[in-house]
C-alpha cells in the first residue's frame, strides 16, 4: 500500500511535536530534581582517601554460586560480603590453560604476569616475577599471609615464593623465612621441622626475632613483632569447620591486622585466603562449601569492621578460580509451587573455567568496578599503594 508524500510529511511533523514536548517535560523533571538537592550535594566531588592498608581476602575456589548459596542459607539476612560498595567481575585463565589451578591465578595477582598452571611468581620459562608482597616489604609496608591452607601452599606462597613446582614445600619454607614477612598464620609444620637437609626452620626464625607459636591462641598478647604461627599438621592443612576448627580464620585475620598496622606507621599488605571452600568444590559437598563460605566470610566482616575503625583501608574480595562447577537450581523443576527450594549441583569435580567475583569495600572501593583480568588486580594494588 502506498502513502502520499503529504502523509509522510505530516506524520514526520507530529512525531517531532511529541518528541519536543516529552524532551521539554524531561527537562522540567530534572531541572526539578537538581533544585531540591541540598546546593552541597550538587557541588562537592568526591573525596579521594588515600590507601594505606590493602587487604586481599582470596576465597579459593568460590564463585558466584558459592555467595548466592551461603545468602539464601542465610535467610537472606545480609552477609558481610553484601557490606561491599564496588567490585565487578574477573577472569581467571593461566599462560597454558583456559582453566587455571591455584598457583597460577595466584601468580598473577601477585606480579602481575601469567604462568602456567603448578608454577609459583615465575615466568612459564622460569623466570622469577618480584611479587608485591616483596615490593611492599622494601618499601617499608608491614606483610602478611593467612591461610587455612598449610603455609607454603599455592596461594599463600605465591606471595612470597617463587618455584617452578608449587609442590616443593621444602624450598618454599626456605624463602618463606628469607622474605621478611612479619606474619605467616597457617599449617603443615612439616617442611619447617623434618627436613631432609636436617635444618630446623622454626629455630632459625626464633634466632632470626621471630615468636613462633603452634596456636593462634598463643597471641593473645602479643601486639606487634614478627610472628609465625604454624600448626602442626604435618604437610597438609588445618582442619575443616566441620572437623572444629572453629573461628582460627577470623581470629587470625583480626591478630594479623592488628600486628601489622602497629609494625608499620607507612601501612600495610596482607592476603587473607578461605583455602577449604575449594575443598568442598573439588568433593562436590555442599555442607563443606556453605560451612567454608560462612568462616571466609566471619573473616571479611572482621576485616570490614578494621577499615571502618582505620581510614585508608582498603578491602578487596575475589577468587583465584571456581571449583566444581556449581550452581543453584530449584527442588521442583515445576516451579508451579510457590517456594520449592533449592538445591547445589555440581558439574566437575575440579576446577572450571568461569568468571569470578570481585568485591571492594574501604578507602578507593567505590573506583574499582568492572571486568578485569586476574593480572590487572595486581597493578591497580601497585598504584594505590605506590609500588613501582
Amino acid at each position: 500500500m502506498e502513502i502520499s508524500q503529504n502523509k509522510l510529511t505530516l506524520y514526520a511533523s507530529k512525531t517531532l511535536k511529541r518528541m519536543k514536548q516529552r524532551l521539554f517535560i524531561s527537562l522540567i523533571i530534572i531541572a526539578s530534581a537538581i533544585l531540591t538537592l541540598n546546593p552541597t550535594e550538587v557541588s562537592a566531588k568526591p573525596r579521594k582517601e588515600k590507601v594505606k592498608n590493602i587487604i586481599l581476602m582470596i576465597g579459593d575456589g568460590m564463585g558466584v554460586a558459592h555467595i548466592t548459596h551461603l545468602m539464601i542459607d542465610n535467610k537472606y539476612q545480609p552477609i558481610n560480603m553484601q557490606r561491599a560498595t564496588g567490585g565487578g567481575m574477573i577472569t581467571t585463565y593461566s599462560a597454558n590453560n583456559r582453566v587455571t589451578d591455584s598457583a597460577a591465578s595466584a601468580t598473577t595477582y601477585a606480579t602481575g604476569y601469567k604462568t602456567n598452571n603448578a608454577m609459583l611468581s615465575v615466568t612459564p620459562d622460569g623466570e622469577p616475577k618480584t611479587t608485591i608482597l616483596e615490593k611492599a616489604e622494601k618499601a617499608g609496608y608491614a606483610t602478611g599471609v593467612v591461610a587455612t591452607s598449610s603455609i607454603t601452599h599455592a596461594t599463600p606462597a605465591a606471595f612470597y615464593a617463587h618455584s617452578k613446582r608449587r609442590y616443593d614445600s621444602d624450598t618454599i619454607a626456605v624463602q618463606l623465612l628469607n622474605s621478611g614477612i612479619d606474619v605467616a598464620f597457617g599449617g603443615g609444620d612439616r617442611p619447617f621441622t623434618k627436613r631432609k637437609d636436617g635444618r630446623n626452620l622454626f629455630d632459625e626464625a626464633r634466632k632470626a626475632g621471630y615468636n613462633v607459636v603452634q596456636n593462634i591462641d598463643s597471641l593473645q598478647d602479643v601486639h606487634s613483632g614478627n610472628n609465625f604461627v604454624i600448626y602442626p599438621t604435618g604437610n597438609n592443612h588445618l582442619i575443616s569447620m566441620k572437623q572444629g576448627r572453629g573461628d582460627y580464620l577470623p581470629k587470625a585475620t583480626a591478630k594479623a591486622l592488628e600486628i601489622l598496622a602497629n609494625n608499620s606507621r607507612k601501612g600495610f599488605f596482607v592476603m587473607v585466603e578461605g583455602s577449604q571452600i575449594d575443598y568442598g568444590g573439588h568433593g562436590n559437598s555442599e555442607s563443606t562449601v556453605l560451612t567454608e563460605t560462612r568462616d571466609f566470610d566471619n573473616a571479611v566482616g572482621v576485616a570490614m569492621d578494621f577499615a571502618d575503625r582505620n581510614p585508608g583501608t582498603l578491602i578487596i574480595i575475589l577468587a583465584d578460580h571456581e571449583t566444581g562447577g556449581m550452581s543453584i537450581v530449584s527442588n521442583n523443576e515445576d516451579f508451579t509451587e510457590s517456594e520449592s527450594g533449592v538445591d547445589a549441583r555440581f558439574s566437575t569435580g575440579g576446577h572450571s573455567g568461569e568468571m569470578v567475583p570481585l568485591l571492594t569495600y574501604g578507602a578507593g572501593a567505590q573506583s574499582i568496578g568492572g571486568i578485569y583480568d586476574n593480572v590487572e588486580i595486581y597493578t591497580i594494588m601497585c598504584n594505590l599503594l605506590g609500588l613501582e
